[in-house]
């Protein structure tokens, strides 16, 4: 594969399965965590809300399907996500949103700061040590193995905004307490 691919040919809706399967998971998996978008930690997709979240992602699914590597990149990390909000979606739901955004702020204040932020660094320096070799081992004599490539950068996509969305979290939460 280029760089690029046609709009419309055999590759280019490839990479749009591969988006709207990605992107399709995140959307899923935060419609059940966060009915009311309570508890999503991307401040843009939060902004936007349902509505014109779905349109930018039909616009950034259509686009981005013409270039294979951001392609990967992007479906990579967003099942990722579906990944994590999958895994606590039913705690949120259970308790609802408002109820487990309180207990889940009680824990962290009464963490100790260190420990949480060391915990949060060994989660995304561990995750991204996986994205980095792969990345490493895409470039051979031969060339660059696209997919690899695509799919450690998504893992590294994916731990860089975990780091991000829960510092920018924790650093509004303690500027309330």
């Amino acid at each position: 594969m280029d760089d690029s691919v046609p709009f419309a040919s055999r590759e280019y809706f490839i990479m749009l399965a591969l988006l709207v399967f990605g992107r399709g998971m995140d959307i899923l998996s935060t419609r059940i965590a966060t009915p009311n978008l309570v508890l999503e930690g991307n401040p843009i997709a939060k902004w936007l809300g349902w509505r014109w979240g779905t349109v930018v992602n039909v616009v950034l699914i259509t686009t981005l399907a013409m270039w294979p590597i951001s392609a990967i990149v992007v479906s990579t990390a967003s099942a990722l996500v579906a990944a994590r909000n999958f895994q606590s979606a039913w705690l949120m739901r259970s308790m609802g949103e408002e109820a487990y955004r309180a207990w889940y702020v009680e824990r962290m204040l009464e963490a100790p700061l260190s420990l949480y932020l060391f915990c949060l660094a060994g989660n995304a320096l561990l995750t991204a040590a996986v994205g980095a070799v792969l990345v490493y081992f895409s470039f051979t004599k031969e060339g660059v193995w696209l997919i690899p490539l695509g799919i450690g950068s998504g893992i590294i996509a994916y731990a860089a905004a975990i780091v991000l969305f829960t510092l920018l979290a924790l650093w509004r939460m303690r500027r309330r307490h």
